[in-house]
């Protein structure tokens, strides 16, 4: 090789053998030069062994050599290479990649770049040759993103697709697929890492709660009281003081507050169609048979006190028989408001998931009950409010009574209570939700005053 230089004695060009020892440098795309003019040669040899069998030079179907035919001759080529390297290339015309691999690696304060595998169709690394920060060889995780876990959704980051935040599919959510959460339905809950939805637990109130126990303790004394009072009626019937005090309506009277006690049991047993049409049928018709005893029983003091001022006469419908019917006639209207109501709004049962969906799913509850609004419970006891009301003013009227007329101040009294009770207790009740518990505490208040 002619380096450009001359032998000091002779004067003639020195010659520069390459070898080991020589300071020659091969430029380093030498080889995929050579090995480029040979994969022509290989695919025109081809090409001519196939168009032209058996001749030497071109031959017509080589004259001149279409192009994309060579081309296809070249991507077919398969020999090694002057590295000794096979030279080939895949369906899309290149070269299959081989890449020397180096990690930046830091030893005795200098750094350098270290060759810790290669690429050649596959990956091979020789992992013992890999450094870590620490001094470790255990291969750090990615600070990019991680595995997002059951119950979490992936929130990519804008801009970097191939990373996320992992955000937990909170409250009443569960995981539908990799990147949304969705809210369970009315009756479902999350299971718990929020994968899937399970049926929320339904409850009813038991015989063994303290909301049943105490409202039942009332009960029954109530009812064994009422009992009592009505055997000692029976066994003292034909007496001047039983007979005195309107013996016809003092039954009726007991009646309906044996009704209210023994109602209790129905708001306490499980909700169901027959359960729910009893409790709309005697939840008010025995405070309605209370009231309208003795309102008729006011309303007949009353009238015969207005009826003595004016003349000695004695005013129309004040025999037991009247009595009894006005009696039942005001009942009667309470009757025909339930069929109304029933032709309006059949009763059934429903299960209310409102009332207890706390914030933490694991604690909510479907409540089994029955289908009454608090509208529809104020028509239902809006009727016993008004007698009950009526019932007051008449009170009011026969205040001034004489003493030696003993009935007249104690069912005044009675009205005034039981007004102050239903008049501090009803806002607090519709100021709330509803339920078989609210209304069994309303009906011990009542009762207690």
């Amino acid at each position: 090789m002619d380096s450009g230089k001359k032998d000091v004695t002779s004067g003639e060009p020195y010659r520069e053998r390459i070898g080991q020892d020589s300071a020659y440098e091969q430029e380093g795309k030498v080889q995929f030069v050579i090995d480029a003019v040979y994969a022509m040669g290989h695919a025109l040899h081809s090409m001519h062994k196939n168009l032209c069998p058996g001749k030497v030079g071109l031959c017509a179907k080589m004259d001149p050599v279409d192009g994309g035919e060579l081309l296809k001759y070249i991507r077919n080529v398969n020999f090694s290479g002057i590295a000794g390297t096979p030279v080939t290339f895949n369906e899309n015309g290149d070269a299959p990649g081989r890449y020397d691999i180096y990690q930046y690696q830091i030893k005795n304060a200098t750094p350098e770049y270290k060759v810790i595998g290669h690429w050649a169709d596959h990956l091979n690394l020789k992992m013992e040759r890999l450094h870590w920060p620490g001094g470790g060889n255990r291969v750090p995780t990615s600070i990019c993103s991680q595995p997002c876990k059951p119950g979490e959704r992936k929130k990519l980051v804008k801009g970097i697709p191939c990373c996320w935040h992992c955000e937990r599919c909170d409250g009443y959510q569960y995981q539908q697929d990799e990147f949304h959460c969705k809210v369970c339905r009315l009756s479902e809950r999350p299971n718990e890492n929020h994968t899937g939805c399970i049926p929320i637990p339904i409850v009813k109130l038991e015989w063994s709660s303290p909301w049943a126990v105490m409202p039942v303790f009332i009960a029954i004394v109530g009812i064994i009281a009422t009992l009592f009072v009505v055997v000692t009626f029976v066994r003292y019937n034909d007496t001047p003081i039983v007979k005195a005090s309107g013996r016809e309506l003092s039954y009726v009277l007991l009646t309906g507050i044996f009704l209210c006690y023994a109602t209790t049991f129905l708001m306490i047993a499980e909700p169901d169609l027959g359960t729910c049409s009893l409790r709309r049928v005697f939840l008010g018709l025995g405070m309605s048979i209370s009231y309208a005893a003795l309102l008729t029983k006011t309303n007949r003091i009353y009238r015969i006190f207005e009826q003595g001022k004016k003349s000695v006469s004695a005013p129309r419908f004040i025999s037991p028989a009247s009595q009894l019917v006005i009696t039942f006639s005001l009942i009667s209207l309470q009757l025909l408001g339930v069929c109304i109501w029933f032709i309006v709004d059949p009763s059934h049962s429903v299960i209310d998931y409102e009332d207890q969906r706390t914030t933490d799913p694991r604690f909510a509850r479907g409540v089994l009950k029955c289908d009454i609004s608090d509208l529809s419970l104020i028509c239902l006891l809006g009727y016993s409010m008004l007698l009950m009301v009526t019932c007051t003013v008449y009170a009011i009227k026969t205040r001034g009574v004489p003493e030696t007329f003993n009935e007249a101040k104690p069912i005044g009294f009675t009205m005034y209570t039981t007004c102050i009770v239903w008049l501090a207790f009803i806002p607090i009740f519709f100021g709330t939700s509803q339920s078989a518990e609210k209304v069994m505490a309303m009906r011990g208040q009542r009762w207690a005053g």
